[in-house]
């Protein structure tokens, strides 16, 4: 479930900062008729990132098992590459989020309605795309047939909403580039139990060879049912008997992205971002 529920709580918390970001922006500059085509690209944004999931989750039942296991591992190969991409953006732009925002809706204002709802559904969607992939990426690794990685999740998005708000409201201030290393460094490690997942199921699927030659096998040692054994394989992905070609891949991902992700982190630490809301009238 903690894995999952970081999942829940990073990715909510970007879109939950984007809407009040621009929310905050539309109130202080005294736009609030722009408010209601902002909400509805939120909302177009968040129906398509559920129906998403949606068809992710349920489409892929009446497929063959090896099917299943080929769409499965080719997709969480890709939420891989997407989580990883977004990772490395964030950590970047962290800092300039709120100019880069207010400069895009600052010219979606003088184009019209279409252009805020575009603006807005773009911010938003994106990130719900992604979760939507990641997420059921992650679900399908972490506990297939348990409801426990769902709830972590939902519990993750929840928090995020309920940060966003303090955000929002003044209550709340972040260090939005600290917040973000941390937990990015987190959710490469996830990504990386992920993607070993993700080579299992093409192995699975015979699109790769190496199934039967494992790694090492420890099972014994640290059963998969036990409770420790539960806690490693939803926080971790852990699978005691990883096949070479999983314990290879795997390492030959985090490592190498865990370094770059951390190279040049030791700056001077960025000021508080001031919450969005803080200078609100009222």
């Amino acid at each position: 479930m903690f894995g999952n529920y970081l999942i829940g709580l990073r990715e909510g918390l970007e879109a939950s900062l984007v809407v009040c970001i621009l929310v905050a922006y539309l109130v202080k500059t005294e736009r609030r008729d722009a408010l209601r085509p902002v909400w509805l690209g939120i909302t177009i944004a968040c129906a398509i990132s559920l129906a998403f999931g949606a068809v992710l989750t349920f489409g892929t039942q009446a497929l063959t098992f090896e099917a299943q296991e080929l769409l499965g591992g080719s997709l969480s190969i890709v939420s891989v590459g997407l989580v990883t991409w977004m990772v490395f953006w964030m950590k970047r732009t962290a800092r300039h989020l709120k100019g880069e925002l207010h400069g895009k809706l600052d010219a979606a204002l003088a184009m019209g309605t279409g252009a805020l709802v575009a603006t807005a559904f773009l911010a938003v969607g994106r990130e719900g795309l992604e979760t939507a992939l990641f997420v059921w990426a992650s679900v399908r690794a972490s506990g297939e047939g348990s409801s426990a990685p769902l709830i972590g999740v939902l519990l993750g998005i929840a928090t995020a909403i309920v940060l966003g708000w303090l955000f929002y409201r003044g209550a709340l201030q972040i260090n939005l580039a600290k917040f973000f290393k941390w937990t990015g460094g987190m959710l490469v490690v996830v990504a990386a139990g992920v993607l070993a997942y993700g080579v299992h199921d093409l192995q699975e699927a015979r699109f790769l060879g190496g199934l039967s030659t494992r790694a090492f096998d420890i099972s014994s040692a640290i059963p998969p049912d036990s409770w420790y054994g539960t806690l490693l394989k939803g926080v971790f992905n852990f699978q005691p008997d990883p096949t070479v070609l999983q314990l290879t891949v795997w390492a030959l991902y985090l490592v190498p992205v865990l370094a770059l992700f951390f190279a040049g982190s030791r700056r001077p630490a960025a000021p508080k971002v001031q919450p969005a809301g803080a200078t609100r009238a009222g």
